[in-house]
C-alpha cells in the first residue's frame, strides 16, 4: 500500500499529460518539416514491424496502371467486388452516365471488405493516396493513386494467383458483358473512304432464342455452336487459324433470319456492325471498314446475293461509265475479307451473310472457312406455331385451334412474320386464332391456284418447246439443189429411153 502522501493529485496528473501531449504534438510537427515523407513512411512501417505482432499474411497491391495502359486486375476487382458489398460497408460511391440503364456503384477509398474463396478469408482494401511530385516547385496539384490491396495467409499464395484471380478476372468479364449496352452500327451518310466513321444506336431488339419460332433441333445446334465459338480461342490459335465463325441464314422473306440475328447478339452480348456493300467502292474501302470494327463483333452482309454482282450493279445504279470505272469492289476482294490475310485482323468475329436465294451464290463464298454453317430459315411450322402462340398470346399447352391450324400449316407456305402479324390483331386468343384460320385458309387456296397455274405454265412451256423444235428441225433440213433435181430426170428419162 502506498501512502496517501505519496498518491499526486489530479490536478498533477493532468498537467502531466498536457505536457507530454504538448511535447508529442511538437515532435510531430517537427518531424513533418524536417523529415521528408518517404522517409516517414520507412520509419513508420518499421515501427509498426517491431512492434506489431507478427502474422504470416501476405498483401498485393494491384494499382490502376501499368505504365501507360490500364491494369486489367485492377479494373476486374473494382466490377467484382462491387458485387460482394456487404451491409457492413459505410461509404459506397454511385454514378450514372446518360447511355447506361443502372447506377454505377463503386466503393470509397479506405473501405474495407471481407470474401471468401474455397474457405480462404480474404481481405480487400481499397486505397487511394497522393503521388509525389517529380518537381517540388511546380504548383499543380498532385495527382491521385488508387490501388487495391489484397491481403490473405501466405500458405495461399499459389491458390490465389493461380485460381482465385483469374477466377476475379472471368467473373467480372461476365459481369460487364450483362451490364454492357449493345450497339448497331451503320456507315456515316457523308462517308467518303478517307476515313471511317460509324454512327450508332443501342441494339435494343428483344429477341432470343427462347422466342424464336425455329425448328428446336436447329436452334439447340446453332446456340451450342456459338458457345464452342466462343470458347476456343487457345484451339483457333493453336491450328493457326483467325478467331471468326462464318453464318449463311438462307430462306424466303419472313422467316426470322433478321430476328435470328439479333438473338445471336444478345445471346453473345456482341456488337452488330451492318456491312452495306452496295455503298463500298473498293476492295481497299472494305478492309478499311474491317480494320475499324471492334472485337467481339457480328458483322452482318445482307442481300449478298445481290451486292457481289458486280458488273450487273454497275449497269443497274445509272452510274456513268466515268463512275463505273472507279467501282473496283471484286469478288475477290470480298472472299480475301472473309478468308484471306485482312480476315485475320481482329479476334472473336462473326460474319453473317443472308440471302433469300442460296442458289444464286458463287460456289466459292459457300465453302467452309466463309460460311462455315449454314442455316435455312423455313415457312413457319407447328413448333414454330406453338412458340408464337406462347410468345404473342401467352398460351402455354394445348388449344382446341391447334389441331386445325396445324393441319393447315403441313401444306401450306406461311412465314413467322406473316403468322405473328394475325397473332397481334387481339388479345383473345380464340379470335387471334380464328383470324390465322382465315389467313391460312385463304393461303392454302391461293396455293391450289398457283399450283394449276404452274402446271399449266409447265405444259404451255413443253408445248413451246415441242414447236420449237419442229420448227428448228425444219430450219435444219437441207434444201435440195435444182441442179441435181434436174440431172437425176435427165437420167431416169435415158433408161426409159
Amino acid at each position: 500500500m502506498f501512502p496517501t502522501r505519496d498518491i499526486p493529485s489530479p490536478s498533477s496528473l493532468f498537467s502531466a499529460y498536457a505536457s507530454m501531449a504538448a511535447s508529442m504534438m511538437l515532435v510531430r510537427s517537427m518531424a513533418n518539416e524536417i523529415i521528408p515523407q518517404p522517409v516517414r513512411g520507412f520509419l513508420l512501417s518499421t515501427l509498426r514491424y517491431y512492434f506489431k505482432p507478427h502474422s504470416p499474411r501476405l498483401t498485393l497491391v494491384i494499382e490502376e496502371n501499368c505504365g501507360m495502359s490500364r491494369n486489367q486486375v485492377y479494373d476486374a476487382a473494382e466490377v467484382y467486388l462491387c458485387t460482394k458489398i456487404s451491409p457492413n460497408t459505410e461509404r459506397l460511391k454511385i454514378s450514372k452516365s446518360p447511355k447506361e440503364k443502372n447506377l454505377m456503384i463503386r466503393l470509397e477509398k479506405g473501405e474495407r471488405l471481407i470474401d471468401f474463396y474455397d474457405g480462404v478469408e480474404l481481405k480487400w482494401r481499397f486505397v487511394c493516396a497522393e503521388s509525389e511530385k517529380s518537381n517540388p516547385n511546380d504548383s499543380q496539384p498532385r495527382s491521385e493513386k488508387r490501388f487495391f490491396e489484397l491481403s490473405f495467409l501466405k500458405k495461399h499464395k499459389e491458390q490465389i494467383l493461380n485460381t482465385y484471380v483469374p477466377f476475379v478476372l472471368e467473373r467480372a468479364k461476365a459481369i460487364k458483358d450483362e451490364e454492357r449496352v449493345l450497339k448497331m452500327y451503320t456507315l456515316n451518310s457523308s462517308y467518303n473512304f478517307h476515313g471511317v466513321k460509324w454512327e450508332s444506336i443501342n441494339l435494343e431488339h428483344p429477341a432470343t432464342f427462347e422466342t424464336l419460332a425455329m425448328d428446336p433441333e436447329l436452334k439447340h445446334s446453332v446456340m451450342e455452336d456459338l458457345n464452342r465459338f466462343v470458347k476456343r480461342k487457345e484451339f483457333y490459335k493453336r491450328v493457326g487459324r483467325a478467331w471468326k465463325r462464318g453464318y449463311l441464314l438462307y430462306g424466303p422473306p419472313g422467316t426470322g433470319k433478321s430476328s435470328l440475328i439479333a438473338a445471336m447478339a444478345n445471346h453473345l452480348r456482341f456488337d452488330v456492325y451492318d456491312l452495306q456493300l452496295a455503298n463500298i467502292l473498293r476492295d481497299s474501302d472494305l478492309r478499311k471498314l474491317l480494320l475499324s470494327t471492334a472485337n467481339r463483333s457480328i458483322l452482318v452482309i445482307e442481300d449478298i446475293d445481290c451486292s457481289i454482282e458486280l458488273q450487273d450493279r454497275r449497269r443497274a445504279d445509272g452510274r456513268k461509265q466515268s463512275d463505273a470505272q472507279l467501282v473496283q469492289l471484286t469478288l475477290s476482294g470480298l472472299l480475301n475479307f472473309i478468308d484471306g490475310l485482312w480476315s485475320s485482323c481482329g479476334d472473336e468475329r462473326i460474319i453473317v451473310f443472308t440471302t433469300n436465294h442460296k442458289e444464286r451464290l458463287d460456289p466459292a463464298l459457300l465453302r467452309p472457312g466463309r460460311m462455315d454453317m449454314h442455316i435455312h430459315m423455313s415457312y413457319c411450322t407447328s413448333h414454330g406455331f406453338k412458340q408464337l402462340a406462347n410468345t404473342y398470346l401467352g398460351i402455354r399447352g394445348h388449344h382446341y385451334l391447334f389441331s386445325e391450324i396445324e393441319g393447315f400449316l403441313e401444306n401450306t407456305h406461311v412465314t413467322p412474320a406473316q403468322v405473328a402479324e394475325e397473332l397481334m390483331k387481339g388479345d383473345n386468343a380464340d379470335v387471334a386464332l380464328q383470324a390465322l384460320i382465315k389467313l391460312l385458309k385463304r393461303k392454302n387456296i391461293e396455293g391450289d391456284h398457283d399450283a394449276e397455274d404452274d402446271d399449266a405454265a409447265a405444259a404451255d412451256q413443253k408445248n413451246a418447246g415441242i414447236q420449237k423444235a419442229k420448227r428448228q428441225k425444219l430450219v435444219n433440213k437441207p434444201i435440195k439443189s435444182t441442179r441435181n433435181t434436174r440431172a437425176k430426170s435427165m437420167i431416169r428419162r435415158r433408161k426409159c429411153l
